[in-house]
This record gives structure tokens, sequence and C-alpha cells, in this order.
């Protein structure tokens, strides 16, 4: 399957301090940012990360937090 070239998935490991205590790799997929942590993140880990991208939806699902692509107008 063929991607534009900003569509393809490129992962860093979460060293900067920046992210949540849990995180162990940041994912990016597009506009999309997925944060994978060891356990279960809380929600003051989702605050921090709601904190590194104002304005746009991000959700917790157990260990995954998703920062969703801003919406196209």
């Amino acid at each position: 399957m063929l991607h534009a070239p900003g569509q393809i998935r490129t992962t860093e490991p979460a060293i900067d301090g920046e992210w949540p205590a849990r995180t162990q790799d940041v994912t990016y997929v597009g506009d999309a940012c997925v944060v994978r942590g060891s356990g279960d993140f809380g929600l003051a880990d989702l605050s921090a990360v709601r904190g590194r991208f104002p304005g746009r939806h991000v959700t917790l699902d157990g260990d995954v937090i998703t920062v969703w692509p801003p919406v196209r107008q």
C-alpha cells in the first residue's frame, strides 16, 4: 500500500522528559500522534499531553493517548 509522504509512520523514543513518566514511545502517523505507555495513563498524563497540543482533540484509552489530526476545513 502506498502512502503520501505526510502519512508515513515515524516512531521516537520518549526520552525528552516532556512526556508522561509511563511513556514507552511516541508514534506519528500523518498529523496524528499516538503515545503508548508501559501501563495505564491517568488524567494528569492526559492533561500533560493536551498541554503539548493546544486546540487538538486528545483522548485516553488505558495505556494509549491519541492526539487526533486537526479538523480539515
